[in-house]
């Protein structure tokens, strides 16, 4: 990143918008010698600033931290990556949910038989029928972790180590 580049930048939009120092200053409630030092490249405003900034002077973030605007072309490029990109998150999200709907009727079918058996099943149970209740707890649970695990946060990182284990990488 260009200091000076960004100083330079953020020193032609106040002026397209025809604004002193000391507007500015008043706008972000800093001082007119902060604005100043942002303009000469020697500090660069805050990120909640650099936002508030963006929104002021109609920029994206990108083309601040840029120093320039961007063109047209960039434009349409910029807006074609992001459509295909939030499509293929569409059809990941997509696939993600059907796998976890699965999880959730195996999970709420397993619970159901379980707790019919536990209700209404005999009273000494032989082993088959105390294995296949365990069964049914055992793949409940499993499907209800197995779902807290996707809808978790660390999910990416536990797919990238599996991933690892498996021999397989990401490219």
């Amino acid at each position: 990143m260009d200091q000076q580049k960004i100083g330079e930048f953020l020193k032609a939009l106040r002026k397209e918008k025809n604004l002193t120092q000391e507007e500015l200053a008043d706008k972000m409630n800093v001082s007119r010698r902060t604005v100043s030092r942002w303009e000469t490249g020697s500090n660069l405003p805050d990120l909640s600033i650099l936002v508030e900034l963006a929104d002021l002077y109609d920029v994206d973030m990108r083309e601040i931290f840029d120093g320039e605007r961007k063109t047209e072309t960039m434009d349409k490029d910029l807006k074609e990556t992001m459509l295909k990109a939030a499509d293929y998150t569409d059809d990941h999200m997509n696939k993600v949910m059907k796998r976890m709907q699965i999880l959730f009727i195996c999970a709420t079918i397993c619970g159901a038989l379980y707790i019919l058996g536990v209700c209404f099943g005999p009273e000494t149970a032989s082993a088959l029928y105390s294995f296949a209740e365990g069964v049914l707890l055992g793949i409940m649970f499993g499907a209800l972790i197995l779902g807290i695990i996707i809808t978790g946060r660390n999910f990416k990182k536990f797919a990238e180590w599996k991933q690892s284990k498996l021999g397989r990488t990401n490219g």
